[in-house]
């Protein structure tokens, strides 16, 4: 199977891949450069969502090309990464939550490759819309990492993802409104990235780990430094819990506990125009 990972803040350099090199896909919506390599038996395409710098904000990403990109080159699941601030008192600083949800909070993002016109009209089913068999190997791989002596993260196997606009943080009264909807983490880019990939029939999961607790959670102010700090402590829990999910992936994906890819099939002609000689 081969592996798409889209690496949020922090997330930029893969070391894990063997023989990592640069490729160029051209889009209908702009380029897109990942690196592809190998890991753990599998090819992997690896893509920094925010650019290698860190240059690009969560609402000037190009979403639609990088999932684009990642479906021209093959890929059939793909492990996001991203930092969440949390709205649960059980999801603390480090943790990694598997979600299993979303409320879309966004405003001016493109968030479908079905336009109308020549691209038509389709409606995707979104009862599940973060793949359950990549959250089971994802649990698998965490149980199995949080057991050797000395790990120093928790994890949940579910959770409600709240995606706002951005750049800025949320106020206080936002984020008691949001955990009052049922939110569990806010953050600033898993929508429209996991509706795209639906759309596209490429499974998604995403890790998302808690950098800090959501404004007015701990009467501080929030600072994208600070962010990022904590990312970098956790930097070595994400590709280790990477690194063991690719070894679990292919036996928890089975027809069983995946219709990704069903989610799909009813547009078949319609992304046979979309990605053309590209399918």
């Amino acid at each position: 199977m081969k592996i798409g990972i889209i690496g949020g803040s922090g997330v930029y350099n893969p070391d894990m891949l063997e023989k990592a090199e640069e490729v160029r896909v051209e889009t209908p919506y702009g380029m897109v450069r990942p690196l592809v390599g190998k890991a753990e038996g599998h090819e992997v395409v690896f893509l920094p969502r925010h650019g290698a710098e860190h240059s690009v904000p969560p609402h000037r990403i190009n979403y639609q090309a990088n999932i684009w990109g990642l479906r021209v080159l093959g890929v059939e699941a793909i492990i996001a990464t991203g930092a969440v601030g949390s709205m649960n008192p059980e999801m603390g600083l480090g943790d990694c939550v598997f979600v299993d949800q979303f409320i879309d909070f966004t405003k001016n993002r493109r968030q479908t490759f079905f336009d109308g016109g020549e691209n038509g009209v389709a409606h995707v089913d979104f009862t599940e819309p973060y793949c359950p068999a990549l959250r089971k190997a994802l649990t698998a791989a965490a149980a199995e990492l949080v057991a050797h002596p000395g790990a120093e993260f928790g994890f949940h196997e579910k959770g409600v993802y709240v995606c706002t606009e951005g750049p800025r943080f949320e106020t206080p009264a936002e984020i008691k409104a949001y955990a009052l909807l049922g939110g569990d983490v806010v953050g600033m880019t898993s929508f429209p990235e996991v509706a795209l990939a639906r759309e596209a029939g490429i499974c998604y999961a995403t890790i998302a780990m808690v950098t800090n607790l959501a404004a007015g959670m701990a009467g501080e102010k929030l600072t994208h430094e600070e962010v990022l700090e904590v990312m970098a402590k956790n930097t070595s829990t994400i590709w280790a819990l990477l690194h063991k999910t690719l070894q679990k992936i292919e036996g928890a994906h089975t027809a069983e506990t995946c219709t990704c890819r069903e989610a799909a099939r009813y547009f078949e002609k319609v992304f046979e125009h979309i990605f053309g000689e590209n399918q």
